[in-house]
């Protein structure tokens, strides 16, 4: 699936390469896999991915200014991609952004290595992307079990098992 598929990865907190230097290779890697899942969907079609690697301030105001949250949170996905372009036309996926001080924080309170909470939700955002929801309780059974398996390929561990 690497073929046609471009991520390019924006580092707007030095702090994520300071708690983790490979953060924007691991996150790629991540992006690569939850994509690879969708190769039959996507049928070889070329595809752009974007991948921000911020601060919670700009986590917060992109959260208030897209989706009305005053609030940071971890991961925010932006989908761009047309459903309605013709086959073969390249497609610019979206952008998944994540904020550092709520990533380290969470994995510290799970008890998770901030490269595994990293990859994870790099794979949660891009399946938002590829159209994946947790809403309802099926589609949410769904989402999570797709993040395992791809986790999985990746050498992290379920991040929904109780660690605690």
């Amino acid at each position: 699936m690497s073929e046609g598929v471009s991520i390019e990865v924006s580092v707007h907190c030095d702090a994520w390469l300071d708690a983790c230097p490979e953060a924007a290779a691991l996150a790629a890697a991540a992006a690569r896999a939850a994509l690879s899942q969708a190769q039959m969907t996507l049928r070889g079609t070329p595809l752009t991915l974007g991948l921000v690697l911020t601060d919670d301030a700009e986590q917060r105001e992109l959260n208030r200014t897209f989706r009305g949250r005053d609030a940071a949170t971890n991961v925010l996905a932006f989908a761009l991609a047309d459903s309605t372009c013709p086959m073969g036309t390249p497609v610019l996926l979206g952008d998944v952004v994540l904020a550092f001080a709520t990533v380290a924080r969470e994995a510290a309170e799970q008890r998770k290595p901030l490269p595994d909470h990293l990859r994870h939700l790099v794979v949660h955002g891009v399946l938002h992307l590829l159209g994946f929801d947790h809403q309802a309780t099926e589609a949410a059974a769904a989402m999570e079990a797709r993040e395992v398996e791809i986790l999985e390929t990746l050498g992290v561990p379920d991040p929904y098992r109780d660690t605690m």
